[in-house]
C-alpha cells in the first residue's frame, strides 16, 4: 500500500482530520511531505492533542534508526493501546529490552523513540503489514474519537 493510499484510507475515516504540509505551508520545512491523522469531526485543526498517527517520509534529528533519507522509503506510527503493543512486539512498551532492526521494511517494531509511550512503527507496509497497518488506524482513529466524547460529556 503506497503513503498516498494510507493517507486516502485514513481521509475516508468518519470524522478523520488529515493534516500534510508541503512546501510553503505555514510550519516547520521539516514536516512537508509528512502527514498527521486527528480525530476531528468539527473539521478544525485540533488544540492540544497529539496525532493518533503518522507518516512521516524523513529521518529527523533524534530519528535516525529507520533510515528514512533513502530514496522511497517512509514509514507509518500508530498509538496503540498497552495489550495491543504487547501482542504486536511481545513486549511492555515500558520495558522494551529486544534489540531491533527498525530499518526493516514491512516489518511491525515499536517506535524507535516513542515505543515506550505505545507507539507502533512499519517502514513501508506491504504485503505482511498493510492490513496490519490499516486495522491499528481504524482503531487508533476510534480511540481517538472515544476521548474526544469521553471530554464532551464532562
Amino acid at each position: 500500500m503506497s503513503m498516498e493510499q494510507i493517507i486516502a484510507t485514513v481521509r475516508g475515516f468518519d470524522g478523520a482530520f488529515v493534516v500534510a504540509p508541503e512546501p510553503g505551508d505555514d510550519v516547520p520545512e521539516i514536516a512537508w511531505g509528512d502527514a498527521f491523522f486527528y480525530y476531528a469531526p468539527d473539521g478544525r485543526m485540533p488544540q492540544h492533542v497529539q496525532p493518533y498517527g503518522t507518516i512521516v517520509t524523513k529521518d529527523y534529528p533524534d530519528e535516525t534508526g529507520s533510515d528514512l533519507d533513502r530514496p522511497g522509503r517512509w514509514r507509518v506510527n500508530i498509538h496503540v493501546d498497552r495489550a495491543t503493543f504487547l501482542e504486536l512486539t511481545g513486549e511492555e512498551p515500558r520495558s522494551l529490552t529486544q534489540p531491533r532492526d527498525f530499518a526493516t521494511a514491512d516489518v511491525v517494531n515499536p517506535h524507535p523513540v516513542y515505543g515506550a509511550l505505545g507507539w507502533i512503527a512499519v517502514v513501508n507496509p506491504a504485503e505482511k503489514t498493510t492490513d496490519t497497518v490499516v486495522q491499528l488506524l481504524r482503531a487508533a482513529h476510534d480511540a481517538a474519537r472515544a476521548r474526544v466524547d469521553r471530554r464532551r460529556a464532562t
